[in-house]
């Protein structure tokens, strides 16, 4: 099959999880036989359309204005106007031959308009690969207030999206649940996040304990946004009360609104066990990940939604026992729990998930025998070869 895979965000210049996961996704589709060609937007360059390569996936990037890490309301316009540069960037390019069916990735919202016009003048199937339920979650965290003209302008470019897809496929049973509770009139089903089950092998690069001065220390790592939707605050009250234990560190990378927020209450709290990096590529992510202890992650109480973070999968790859916080219902919590394959909590009990890390900080045999089995849960829930799989049932 042809596939037009469509990303606000993609390698090898983006630092997300979710640009990493559908790389990975659209590699194993290549593996498979079928090709691949990813629609993205490119804030640097200046040609309207530029086409490029990478580990055999094609990709078409279209100039764009900034959609991350800018101001919400000049976000919200570039992301408003993705469809329209889009599709002037491509629309030559595109004829009733060149796709055999589209899989776009949510979020953005706003690439309804261009599967349209891609399904119209294709004649072929969309699945909507849906891991982040916004505006909810916006609205969730009194970021949006309900019934504003804000929310239905973004609901409106919500339900565009939405019913483009032949198929949408969500996370988790709970999400599907949420979502029919609401949005009754789409076709939905679960699709896991996913990765590629193949760890990290180190290429002889110096190591980041040594840069970091962290030898001999367990690593606590958070790696990924940073921004409303986790709550950073709860990782950082666990650091706090993590100081008495002295070798235990904190160790947060990535990109987001709430970076400036980390690295006040660091600074407020006086933490010596905690330190901040800024985004890395992908391959020092990996080395990065090969190289910790535990890994950490956490989501809003206030969530409504259920995610499952596309970052456990990077956790579960390197055998990291899983330590984290989650909404009230999240089913996330029971699979990793009881699969031994980490520590879940309710977000808001500090204690609980204090003691969690006391206990994977003192015992390295538990530590091992635990992310062991992360990566037995990875291999039977979570691989790239299944989402594969249940992508192409519904769209041949």
């Amino acid at each position: 099959m042809k596939l037009a895979f469509i990303i606000d965000d993609y390698l090898p210049h983006s630092t997300r999880v979710g640009a990493k996961m559908f790389h990975e996704l659209a590699c194993e589709f290549t593996a498979q036989g079928h090709s691949v060609t990813v629609i993205t937007p490119d804030i640097a360059q200046s040609n309207t359309l530029i086409k490029e390569s990478l580990d055999n996936v094609s990709i078409w990037r279209f100039k764009s204005g900034e959609i991350k890490d800018v101001g919400k309301v000049k976000r919200a316009i570039n992301e408003t106007l993705l469809s329209f540069h889009a599709w002037r960037a491509i629309s030559k390019e595109v004829t009733q031959e060149s796709f055999d069916a589209v899989v776009y990735y949510s979020p953005s919202i706003f690439f309804g308009p261009l599967v349209k016009k891609i399904k119209q003048r294709c004649k072929c199937s969309a699945y909507l690969v849906l891991r982040d339920l916004f505006p909810q979650w916006a609205i969730d965290a009194g970021m949006i207030r309900s019934g504003s003209m804000i929310e239905k302008y973004f609901r409106y470019f919500e339900h565009i999206s939405y019913k483009q897809a032949d198929m949408i496929g969500l996370m988790s049973e709970r999400n599907v649940e949420v979502f029919k509770a609401k949005n009754v009139q789409y076709p939905l089903q679960v699709l896991r996040n996913w990765a590629s089950l193949v760890p990290h092998s180190s290429k002889n690069r110096k190591s980041y304990r040594e840069d970091l001065n962290l030898q001999g220390k367990v690593i606590y790592f958070y790696g990924g946004n940073i921004g409303h939707a986790q709550d950073m605050t709860n990782l950082m009250r666990l650091a706090k009360n993590m100081q008495s234990y002295e070798n235990a560190h904190f160790l947060f990378v990535g990109q987001g609104d709430e970076v400036e927020l980390i690295n006040q209450l660091s600074q407020e709290w006086q933490l010596s066990n905690f330190s901040y990096l800024s985004s890395v590529d992908q391959d020092e992510f990996k080395q990065l990940l090969s190289e910790v202890d535990v890994g950490l992650f956490s989501l809003a109480s206030h969530h409504t939604a259920h995610n499952f973070p596309g970052k456990l999968l990077g956790y579960m790859v390197e055998s990291l026992p899983i330590l984290g916080s989650v909404n009230q219902g999240n089913d996330l919590m029971p699979l990793v729990n009881e699969s031994n394959a980490g520590f879940i909590h309710v977000n808001g009990d500090d204690a609980a998930l204090l003691a969690s890390a006391v206990a994977l900080c003192a015992d390295s045999k538990r530590r091992e025998e635990v992310g062991k089995s992360a990566y037995k849960l990875l291999s039977a829930e979570f691989s790239v070869q299944a989402a594969v799989t249940t992508i192409l049932s519904e769209i041949n």
